[in-house]
């Protein structure tokens, strides 16, 4: 019995060990699994990697071109304030009041924040001065449960914290000898970031000492709880809670960015006052901080003029705005001769190199003048900042023009290879541009530049320093610049913000430059890390990641990629929109038989020319126009999954794309009409708004067509224009959303913004 159940099983073990020979592979094939795998996963990786390349570009690109649009803007409004005694009845009058405002006197009492009763029903933090760690504990678990501070004890705090900042130098020392110190960047508004740096950091202390570099308000939605909280730990420790200026604080970037709105969204009442300290305080801040004589710390970065020993003895409180150009008169300049002789120069067809404006413009058809008139404009209040900057230094400039104003490039006043310097000054005058010699730089305008070069500059790798005209303003310096200030002062390295990087960090220049940026998900949920540093007695940097997100922890990578790249390319899309006529005029051109279709280097070309956006358009090309059977680009593709809001018969098709262009540039010049910000004006202040508009952009608004558009919004019948309803009019709506998430594979816990 036993035996026959031996040699019954012997068979079936030979089988089993048999069948799992057979199945085991050779190692030769295994060797070439892997070696395919492997392959397909690197190229998976890699187009993984360059959609989020150019995802990134897009963002920044469109990021840098508002910037560019708020800096113009404000070269417009300086220039027509300094230079101009009214604009149709009621031009320097609108605007002086954001450039030059008047302090209200009830702000300089310095008990004003007592007349204001805090009523009994009031469940939010009760501050007494001096602050206490009680104090700050309180308003850090206010702000975590959605409460707000009441506006006495804003008002008190800002009050204190005025006094306190005018105590400050200019450039701040600091020392390692006791403990590491924690330097963050941008935070933007971004409470989560902040309150997750002291969770992982430790709340400032004697033990844990801070520098945040600027830019802490704007474009997040609790920029208030953030500079408050940041306010409250500079007074609580001085000697330790240290603040740099960046370029966002700053009165009129705030219009555009969102501080100026949430501040009077929050406080109705007393919004006015709180914003005129917050003006006050923004001026005020250091500029600089160095740590142990060897590391400088700035927001945006230096210039081949920037001179740390003038930095640290100007006026700081002088410049409330660095958008705020210094001021030239027309009689200094000698405008009436000098545009005589540009009028007697477009007269005769010349061109000379120091009109880039004027030759450019020479070389256009008739057909084309009258389509770019608006621009053409725009380009000229953009040129007067921009000459005024270089004309007291080789490498700084404050809003370039960037719009073109025709589809064949136009000469570049020099390269970056070569000086920044002008033997003329192009100024705007009416409707010309007008040719002056440059004055000697004042000293006020001297101090003016130093400031900008350090809030708004960025760093290049290319040698030399040259107009920073992808942002419009400071300038592009090189590892050469960066190494001479650092031997000329004894450094060894520089740590500065105001760029968004993925990873929350950057180095650059040889490990000599360091860019740090402390708002994580800035431009979509899961974009970008954010980062802090910490530097101890060796003064060796460590970084230190993170990323706030209740949801992108669920999410893969490729799905992060795939809703950042979303949001990235609705707005690429609304930006076309914005530009429709003058892409579809530019694409014409190139289709002489109407055929609606370019080649695809045509079609690249044209977006290239007309938007200036720095973009892989060939690359993106599948994600915003169809191709023909033939291989080319059906240009009428580009818009047809997008249209307008509201449909107000009143306006034309080409007043309604200028109102599409320039609907941001459009609510600031409205909220600086709108005094109390009740977002109501009148029919009167509605008509001087598209006065300021006009002028700015040279578009021509006949008033009656105003007056009709004007009564037709006003649809209670009551005098005033909700002027909010009114600019919902003009937003892009995207038609195929549905299309457009299937396309992307989106889930349903990813939003776009």
């Amino acid at each position: 019995m036993g035996c026959g159940t031996s040699v019954a099983t012997e068979p079936q073990g030979k089988r089993a060990e048999t069948d799992e020979a057979a199945k085991t592979p050779s190692p030769a094939l295994t060797m070439k699994a892997a070696v395919l795998i492997q392959r397909w996963y690197r190229r998976y990786m890699a187009r993984l990697e360059m959609r989020r390349r150019y995802t990134w570009n897009i963002f920044q690109s469109i990021e840098y071109a508002g910037e560019q649009d708020q800096l113009q803007l404000s070269s417009f409004f300086s220039f027509m304030l300094d230079n101009f005694t009214q604009l149709n009845g009621n031009g320097p009058d609108l605007i002086s009041q954001l450039l030059n405002p008047v302090i209200d006197p009830w702000l300089d009492r310095e008990t004003c924040y007592n007349m204001i009763s805090v009523p009994e029903s009031y469940t939010g933090p009760r501050l007494s001065f001096p602050l206490s760690v009680s104090d700050t504990n309180a308003l850090l678990n206010a702000f975590k449960e959605q409460q707000s501070l009441h506006a006495r004890y804003v008002l008190q705090l800002l009050y204190e914290t005025k006094k306190l900042l005018k105590q400050m130098p200019n450039i701040t020392q600091l020392s390692t000898s006791y403990t590491e110190i924690t330097i963050c960047g941008d935070l933007h508004g971004r409470l989560d970031d902040l309150l997750l740096i002291f969770y992982k950091n430790g709340l400032p202390s004697a033990e844990t000492p801070y520098v945040f570099n600027g830019d802490f308000v704007d474009r997040g939605k609790k920029s208030i709880e953030v500079v408050i909280l940041l306010f409250a730990y500079l007074l609580l420790y001085p000697d330790y809670m240290h603040l740099n200026r960046g370029n966002h604080e700053d009165h009129i970037m705030n219009l555009r960015y969102g501080f100026t709105k949430e501040v009077m969204q929050k406080y109705k009442t007393h919004g006015s006052e709180i914003l005129q300290l917050f003006q006050d305080i923004f001026s005020l801040l250091p500029v600089a901080t160095v740590i142990d004589g060897k590391i400088l710390i700035v927001h945006g970065g230096i210039s081949d003029q920037t001179d740390l020993d003038f930095l640290s003895s100007i006026e700081r409180q002088k410049v409330k705005s660095a958008l705020r150009f210094p001021r030239h008169s027309l009689e200094q300049l000698d405008i009436g001769r000098s545009c005589r002789q540009a009028k007697r120069m477009r007269s005769t067809d010349s061109s000379r190199p120091s009109s880039s404006h004027s030759h450019g413009k020479n070389q256009r058809t008739p057909n084309q003048r009258k389509r770019h008139c608006g621009l053409n404009r725009q380009d000229s209040a953009a040129s007067f900042s921009s000459s005024s900057s270089s004309s007291s230094s080789s490498s700084s400039s404050l809003c370039s023009p960037r719009t073109p104003t025709c589809l064949s490039p136009r000469p570049c006043p020099s390269s970056p290879s070569m000086p920044y310097a002008f033997n003329v000054l192009q100024v705007p005058f009416l409707d010309s541009l007008s040719s002056v010699s440059p004055p000697s730089p004042p000293q006020h305008e001297r101090e003016w530049k130093q400031i900008v070069d350090i809030l708004w500059s960025d760093p290049k790798t290319q040698e030399g320093c040259s107009p920073n005209t992808f942002r419009g303003g400071g300038c592009y310096f090189g590892p050469d610049v960066t190494q001479r200030l650092l031997l000329q002062h004894g450094l060894q390295l520089l740590i500065r913000s105001h760029e968004c990087k993925q990873e929350g960090y950057e180095l650059c220049h040889g490990g000599q430059v360091i860019t740090i940026f402390s708002a994580s998900n800035y431009y979509e949920e899961g974009s970008n890390r954010g980062a802090y540093i910490k530097v101890g007695r060796e003064l060796v940097p460590r970084f230190y990641q993170y990323q706030v997100s209740r949801t992108t922890r669920k999410l893969t990578l490729t799905q992060r990629v795939r809703a950042a790249e979303g949001s990235a390319l609705r707005a690429l899309k609304e930006k076309l929109f914005a530009h429709r006529s003058e892409l579809m005029a530019g694409f014409q051109q190139y289709d002489q038989n109407n055929s609606g279709s370019v080649s695809v280097s045509e079609w690249a070309l044209v977006l290239e020319t007309v938007l200036r956006l720095d973009l892989p358009w060939r690359t993106l090309r599948p994600h915003l126009a169809h191709l023909a059977a033939d291989g080319s680009v059906e240009y009428q593709s580009c818009f047809e999954d997008m249209g307008s809001g509201v449909q107000l018969p009143q306006v034309t098709p080409n007043l309604a794309e200028t109102l599409f262009r320039y609907r941001t540039d459009i609510e600031i010049i409205f909220n600086i009409i709108d005094k109390d910000h009740s977002g109501l004006i009148s029919i009167e202040e509605f008509r001087h708004t598209w006065r300021l508009f006009s002028a700015h952009l040279g578009v021509d608004i006949n008033d009656t067509a105003i007056d009709d558009l004007a009564r037709s919004i006003d649809y209670n019948k009551d005098g005033s224009i909700d002027f909010t309803e009114f600019l919902e009019a003009f937003r892009v709506v995207h038609k195929l959303d549905n299309k457009d998430q299937q396309l992307n594979g989106k889930t349903d816990g990813e939003k776009y913004s």
